[in-house]
């Protein structure tokens, strides 16, 4: 872990760690600096209390919990912090999936985890919101979030206008092999 972060990143396991790089993607395009660690809520209990102290030693805003099955991971950090933490459902085969969204968003009261999406979407999702968070004390990041969201916007607009000079059936042919993405 570097010395000075600003959001935590922890996942339960390391088959976690494809689905939450989205995230690392996203706090790099946004220069926000970050620590990656593994640690399971069930397994490594000590460890996973050691993770969140270091974490919020070296300055940590925020933490994103990526995990699957049972996802404990998030709940177990916002019990061991006051920042703010933002869980990731992973992707499973087990009960759809459903598992690790049920126990990101059903918290008791007065233990809040933010939930996102499940898997890929969630990943950089979770990201996305972090820098919302921060952006509150932080105009230049704010500037970022405000191009970001723009480039999005500007994004379906050259997919709309393709679509239209193409028509459906060659857009969609277009996909099939991997031209429209």
């Amino acid at each position: 872990m570097e010395n000075k972060i600003d959001v935590a990143i922890i996942v339960g396991s390391a088959s976690d760690l494809p689905v939450i790089n989205e995230s690392v993607k996203i706090l790099k395009e946004f220069e926000i600096s970050y620590s990656v660690n593994i640690a399971s809520a069930h397994r490594t209990c000590e460890h996973l209390k050691q993770c969140v102290k270091v974490a919020e030693s070296a300055g940590a805003k925020v933490f994103i919990a990526g995990a699957g099955m049972s996802a404990a991971l998030a709940g177990v950090i916002a019990a061991e912090t006051d920042l703010p933490v933002i869980g990731v459902p992973m992707e499973n085969k087990n009960l759809a999936s459903m598992d690790a969204l049920f126990s990101t968003v059903q918290m008791p009261k007065g233990v809040p985890v933010a939930a996102v999406s499940i898997g890929k979407a969630g990943a950089v999702n979770a990201a996305v919101l972090a820098a919302r968070i921060m952006a509150l004390s932080d105009d230049n990041l704010k500037d970022k979030l405000t191009v970001y969201k723009s480039s999005q916007a500007q994004s379906v607009i050259k997919e709309d206008i393709r679509l239209q000079q193409e028509g459906i059936e060659k857009y969609l042919e277009g996909l099939k092999s991997g031209k429209n993405i």
